[in-house]
C-alpha cells in the first residue's frame, strides 16, 4: 500500500521489468523496487540456486498480499549454453592470420587448440563458416572441419581465456532450446507458479511448441528473440507465443550492430499488430551497474524503446547486481512518464494502431479506444476470464489507462506485463450491471477515475466466454 492506504497505481502505460539477484534480494529493497515502479519480477535462471529464487519469489508472494496488486514473476530460462574448454596455462594470444583448432578433446588448450565440448556444433559446420568467441570479441573462419573438430584462421581478437562462449552466426544449431538443467528450472518454477516463462535460444517455431507442451497452460510464454535465425520465422513465432522479448545482447554479438534498431522496431510493430506484450531488454542502463546516473546515450535508447510502443522496457544487472537497483527503476520509470507526455509520442501512437479484424470484438475495441478519445473518458474497463479482451485493448494504445477486472488471479498477473493495463483482482461478476458498479467503484478506489469522471467499458457477454467482447458501455464514476 501507499501511505495513504490506496492500492499502488502506475502514472504511465509501459511497464517495467526488473532482474532480482544478489543486489536486490532482501525483502526491503524489493519492496523499494516495486514502490519505485516495477510491474514485472525476472528471476534469471541462469545464475543463483533453486533456494534462491524459491525465496524470492516467496518474498513477493507477501508483498502481494500486503498491498493488494497482482504482481508478475517471469522465470527466465538459461537455454544452451556453448563454450570452450579450459587453457593449460591460461589466457592465450591470438594473431589474425594464424591458424587455430578447435576439438571434442579434453586436454587443455594452448596457443594452437582448444576443447569445444560440442559435437552439435561440428556437425553444423561448413568450410567458411565464421565462429564468435567472447560476444564477438574474436573471430575465427573455418577452413576445414569434420564431426570432432574444425581447422580455422583467426580473422580478429587478440585474446582469449576460459570458458568463453561460442556463436555461429547464420547456421541453425541442431539443438533444443531445452536443456536438462532447463528442465528442471522449469519444473521448479511452474510448482512454484510462476506467471510468465521465458525461453532462450529460440530458433524456430518447433522449439516453442516444444516448451508450450511442457508448460501445458501453467504460465504464459515468452520467446526471447536473441538468434537472427528466428527472424525467418518472426510471424510464426509471435503466432505461437504469448510474448516476446527483443534480447539485443544476443542479436547484437550474431547480426552487425547497425542491424539491430531496425529489427528491433520490426519486432515491436508485428508483436503490437498480433496483439501480444513485446518488451525491449538488454543493457538499457548498463553503466547503472556502477554509476548514479545513466548516459544520455542510455536515457534515449530507453526513450526510444517507448517511443516505438513496446509493452515493456527491462532491466537485468542494473538490478540484479548493480550498486543502484532502486535509482535505476526510478530513472527508467522518468524516462517513460516524460516520453508519454510528449506529444509526438501520442502522435506516433494513433498513427500505428493496427487495422482491426473483421469481427465484432475488434470492431468494439477500436471503438473503445475512440470514444475514450472523444469523451475524455478518464478509463477504458474491460472484463476478461482469459485476458483476451483486455490484450486486445491494449493492441489499441490507448490514451488513458485500462482498469482490467478479472476472478482468475493468475491472469491478473500475467497482465501486469500488457500496456497500460491496471488488473484486479476481483470476485465472479454475473451481469454486465455488476460489472460496471464493480468497474467504478473500483476506477474510483484506486485513484483511476475521480467522482464525475467516465469509463468506457466493454466486456464479452455471456461472461466466461473468451474473446467473446460485444459490449460497449459509457458509465460515471461515482464516489464511495
Amino acid at each position: 500500500m501507499t501511505a495513504t492506504g490506496r492500492p499502488i497505481r502506475r502514472s504511465r502505460l509501459t511497464k517495467i521489468v526488473a532482474t532480482l539477484g544478489p543486489a536486490s534480494a532482501s525483502p526491503e529493497v524489493i519492496r523499494a523496487l516495486f514502490e519505485a515502479g516495477v510491474d514485472v519480477f525476472r528471476l534469471n535462471f541462469s545464475h543463483g540456486t533453486h533456494e534462491d529464487h524459491g525465496q524470492r519469489l516467496a518474498i513477493l508472494r507477501e508483498l502481494e498480499a500486503e498491498t493488494g496488486r497482482p504482481i508478475a514473476v517471469m522465470a527466465d530460462l538459461q537455454g544452451p549454453k556453448l563454450r570452450i574448454a579450459t587453457f593449460a596455462n591460461g589466457p592465450i594470444t591470438l594473431t589474425a592470420g594464424q591458424e587455430f583448432r578447435l576439438d571434442l578433446s579434453k586436454e587443455p588448450g594452448d596457443d594452437r587448440r582448444v576443447g569445444m565440448p560440442h559435437p552439435e556444433i561440428f556437425a553444423a559446420l561448413t568450410p567458411d563458416t565464421d565462429l564468435l568467441l567472447d560476444d564477438g570479441r574474436v573471430r575465427l573462419r573455418v577452413l576445414s572441419c569434420g564431426p570432432d573438430h574444425a581447422d580455422t584462421r583467426v580473422v580478429s581478437g587478440t585474446r582469449l581465456s576460459d570458458r568463453k562462449g561460442v556463436n555461429v552466426p547464420g547456421v541453425v544449431l541442431p539443438l533444443s532450446p531445452l536443456t536438462q538443467k532447463d528442465r528442471a528450472d522449469l519444473a521448479f518454477a511452474l510448482d512454484h507458479g510462476v506467471d510468465w516463462v521465458a525461453l532462450s535460444f529460440v530458433q524456430k517455431p518447433e522449439d516453442v511448441a516444444e516448451a508450450r507442451r511442457l508448460i501445458a497452460g501453467r504460465a504464459a510464454l515468452l520467446s526471447k528473440l536473441e538468434k537472427p535465425q528466428a527472424i525467418a520465422h518472426l510471424a510464426e513465432i509471435i503466432e505461437l507465443s504469448d510474448g516476446i522479448m527483443v534480447a539485443r545482447g544476443d542479436l547484437g554479438v550474431e547480426l552487425p550492430a547497425e542491424d539491430v534498431p531496425t529489427l528491433q522496431k520490426r519486432i515491436v510493430r508485428e508483436s503490437r499488430r498480433s496483439g501480444k506484450p513485446v518488451i525491449v531488454a538488454t543493457q538499457m542502463l548498463e553503466s547503472m551497474v556502477a554509476a548514479p546516473a545513466p548516459t544520455r546515450a542510455e536515457a534515449s535508447d530507453v526513450a526510444t524503446a517507448v517511443y516505438d510502443g513496446a509493452d515493456a522496457v527491462m532491466l537485468s544487472a542494473e538490478t540484479a547486481s548493480g550498486s543502484y537497483p532502486v535509482e535505476a527503476v526510478s530513472i527508467m520509470d522518468r524516462i517513460a512518464r516524460r516520453v508519454e507526455h510528449d506529444p509526438l509520442y501520442r502522435s506516433i501512437m494513433d498513427a500505428q494502431h493496427p487495422d482491426p479484424q473483421q469481427t465484432a470484438a475488434d470492431a468494439i475495441t477500436a471503438a473503445a479506444r475512440q470514444v475514450a478519445h472523444t469523451i475524455q473518458a478518464a478509463a477504458i474497463a474491460t472484463y476478461t476470464t482469459s485476458g483476451s479482451t483486455t490484450l486486445r485493448a491494449a493492441r489499441e494504445r490507448p490514451e488513458v489507462p485500462i482498469l482490467c477486472l478479472t476472478s482468475a488471479m493468475e491472469t491478473a498477473r500475467r497482465l501486469q506485463l500488457a500496456y497500460g493495463v491496471h488488473a484486479v483482482h476481483t470476485q465472479d461478476i454475473s451481469n454486465f450491471s455488476e460489472m460496471v458498479q464493480t468497474a467504478t467503484r473500483t476506477a474510483f478506489r484506486d485513484g483511476i477515475a475521480l467522482e464525475g469522471q467516465r469509463l468506457v467499458i466493454t466486456a464479452g457477454v455471456p461472461f466466461g466466454t473468451p474473446g467473446n467482447t460485444n459490449i460497449l458501455r459509457i458509465a460515471w464514476v461515482e464516489g464511495e
